[in-house]
């Protein structure tokens, strides 16, 4: 991961997140190709920000991600792009999303690991599949 700070070439930063949302009404919507797209546009999105997505876990009602980000963005922007991005193009893509009126809820978990529970979080999200 590049270093992004301004005026700070020396500094370096790993700030990893732990995210978990859910599709509205916790609907059961995230199973074969619209979990296949999601992970594919998720993927496009760390890519384009240059964050690196450490482990994914997509279960048919709920999202769980683990991502390094740089402290150019606060948590709710990272999840802001994942979310805003995913729905526009899922809801595009596949017309049965439209029987939810959105298709992610407002809310969202989201917590910071240090290398101590860095192995935890990633079991666990692992353990999701």
């Amino acid at each position: 991961m590049k270093n992004h700070i301004a005026g700070a070439a020396r500094a370096a930063c790993a700030v990893k997140y732990h995210f978990v949302w859910c599709p509205k009404r916790r609907a059961s919507v995230l199973k074969g190709a619209v979990a296949n797209r999601l992970e594919e546009v998720l993927h496009e999105v760390a890519e384009e920000h240059e964050w690196e997505i450490g482990s994914l876990a997509i279960r048919p009602d709920h999202v769980h991600l683990f991502v390094q980000a740089d402290t150019r963005h606060a948590p709710y922007q990272v999840i802001h792009r994942f979310k805003g991005t995913s729905a526009h193009i899922l809801r595009d893509e596949f017309d049965h999303l439209h029987k939810i009126p959105s298709l992610w809820t407002r809310s969202y978990f989201v917590s910071t690991t240090g290398k101590v529970s860095e192995q935890v979080a990633r079991q666990y999200i692992e353990d999701q599949s």
